[in-house]
């Protein structure tokens, strides 16, 4: 048997980190013998456990080690982290460590350095001039960096019950279309005013559903009020928004009557026509062309936007990256000071979103299908809740909590 002593300090009780930890190591086939623990006497006091860590062969010990150090366990015995440096463009040396999207720390020249701009699924480089450790993604590291390899000197800050009941404690991450919304809507709206009192940004993902619904005016109401510092979405987002602007249309179908219009089917296509012939989105704003809807609200309050493109886009709009890279290079930046996520129904951008965000950004995911929001839901335990529900429902309720004055 081979073995190594690991700590993990922290709200390891109360949180569940603790046991987690105790189910991997069995899970792996590993066995734990607990040589220390001190329990905080109060709720806000940390805790602390030293745990010898035993397998059957170095490699299974090893893989056990690497799964206990995303959840904050790290070996009582400080290394420096490895680098080997990258061959060509593009690609990571074979052993380099894959980043979770929780805070992460490496050990290098003998200090404990935080790892840059984390996201989950991607790379750690670090710069021997300035010792800067930067998260970066494949397709953007380069033939000589310096790429952190294995789980040596990493260590990772795993998330912790709030102290306070809110909305995310409550719920965590679980999904049923029996929840009570009405509370879970109040709570988000709770959260939504005190991420801006914080002075964080709120991010908005949308899909072209919103519109569909009939939840346009109220995604409107939350932009007029200074709800919302960046909106995410894709070509199908804006074009049945500026249809629904230009001719009162949604896929072909009166959003008044709510009752397919005569020819309405041409009219996603004309409105794109519309605003290519402008020149784009601001532009047909500055023209007077477009005049009202989601995308206007955004022009007009200066709202910035990202739409990334996909293969079964119309047109698409002049405003939409078709490069992903790109886009999510653009996403990336509009991401940093975000610290709330509100996602409605948009799979693909939501899921892409949600690759891309911090562990510690509360995120709230509202779909009609309850797998979608399952998927976000679970990317966290306390900073993730999912709420099913139809897009125009939950942004009325949402509206009327904020106390958002009618139109």
């Amino acid at each position: 048997m081979v073995s190594e002593i690991v700590e993990v300090s922290g709200h390891i009780i109360d949180s569940l980190i603790l046991p987690k930890i105790l189910d991997e190591i069995i899970d792996l086939d590993g066995n734990f013998e607990i040589l220390e623990i001190a329990i905080g006497k109060r709720k806000t006091d940390p805790s602390t456990t030293r745990l010898r860590v035993s397998a059957t062969s170095e490699q299974k010990l090893q893989v056990i080690l690497k799964r206990l150090a995303r959840l904050g366990a790290t070996p009582l015995t400080l290394r420096e982290v490895e680098l080997v440096r990258t061959r060509q463009d593009g690609v990571f040396p074979s052993q380099f460590y894959s980043t979770t999207n929780l805070p992460t720390f490496v050990r290098y020249q003998e200090r404990w350095r935080p790892v840059q701009n984390i996201e989950m699924d991607c790379g750690i480089v670090i710069d021997p001039h300035t010792s800067r450790a930067s998260c970066v993604p494949m397709v953007h590291v380069k033939k000589g960096d310096h790429v952190v390899c294995g789980t040596a000197g990493v260590r990772v800050t795993p998330l912790e019950r709030s102290r306070h009941k809110d909305v995310f404690q409550f719920m965590g991450s679980a999904v049923s279309s029996e929840k009570p919304k009405a509370l879970l809507i109040e709570g988000v709206a709770k959260a939504m005013g005190s991420t801006r009192r914080a002075g964080q940004k709120i991010l908005v993902v949308g899909g072209p559903a919103i519109v569909h619904t009939g939840g346009g005016p109220y995604l409107e109401r939350l932009i007029e009020a200074k709800y919302v510092d960046v909106l995410f979405g894709g070509n199908g987002l804006a074009t049945h928004d500026i249809e629904s602007a230009l001719y009162g249309t949604s896929l072909g179908t009166s959003l008044d009557r709510k009752a397919a219009a005569r020819d309405a089917h041409e009219h996603h296509m004309r409105a794109i026509n519309t605003i290519r012939a402008c020149g784009g989105i601001r532009q047909a704003v500055r023209q007077g062309v477009l005049t009202k809807g989601i995308m206007h609200a955004c022009v007009r309050h200066r709202i910035p936007f990202v739409l990334a493109g996909s293969i079964r886009d119309d047109g698409p709009l002049p405003d939409v990256i078709t490069d992903v890279m790109t886009a999510q290079d653009e996403m990336r930046h509009h991401l940093k000071g975000v610290g709330l996520a509100l996602m409605i129904a948009s799979t693909l951008h939501a899921i892409a979103t949600g690759n891309l965000l911090r562990a510690t950004v509360k995120t709230i995911c509202v779909d009609i299908n309850p797998a979608v929001v399952t998927k976000l839901a679970d990317r966290g335990t306390f900073q993730g809740i999912g709420i099913v529900s139809d897009a125009a429902s939950f942004l009325r309720e949402l509206c009327h909590d904020l106390k958002l004055p009618r139109r």
